[in-house]
Parts: structure tokens; C-alpha cells; sequence
């Protein structure tokens, strides 16, 4: 059985996220919401350079774009 929720909020204060991450939300769903702040959903798709920082925490979210790899 997998557990879901158990990284402790905000323990980094960087992320690299990727498309399958969007729509990007902080706290993200592998991080308990017990003890962390209100969800706050983040356009990163719209943000300057791919890069946004939650409001609440501070921490900073950066888009990064897998590349296919060719065969």
C-alpha cells in the first residue's frame, strides 16, 4: 500500500515541476496539508520564464520541458 500526503510540506524550497504536474498547485498532492497553508493553485503556464513562487510559503516553482528522446 502507498502512502499519499506524507513529505512534509515546503521541506525544499525549490521544485522543478513538469506539464503532468499542471494545473500547479502548492501545497503539491504528495505533501500532507495538516500542518501547511491553504491550497493555493499557481499559473506557472503564464509566469515569466516558467518560474512562480507560492504566496504563502515562498517556495519556488520552475517549469521544466522533458524532451522526447529519439529512437
Amino acid at each position: 500500500m502507498s502512502k499519499i500526503g506524507t513529505a512534509t510540506p515546503n521541506d525544499q524550497k525549490q521544485y522543478e515541476v513538469t506539464e503532468k504536474d499542471l494545473p500547479l498547485h502548492c501545497p503539491m498532492p504528495n505533501m500532507s496539508l495538516w500542518n501547511s497553508h491553504p491550497r493555493v493553485f499557481l499559473p506557472i503556464e503564464e509566469a515569466t520564464e516558467g518560474q512562480i513562487k507560492c504566496p504563502y510559503c515562498g517556495t519556488d516553482f520552475l517549469l521544466v520541458h522533458k524532451q522526447a528522446i529519439a529512437a
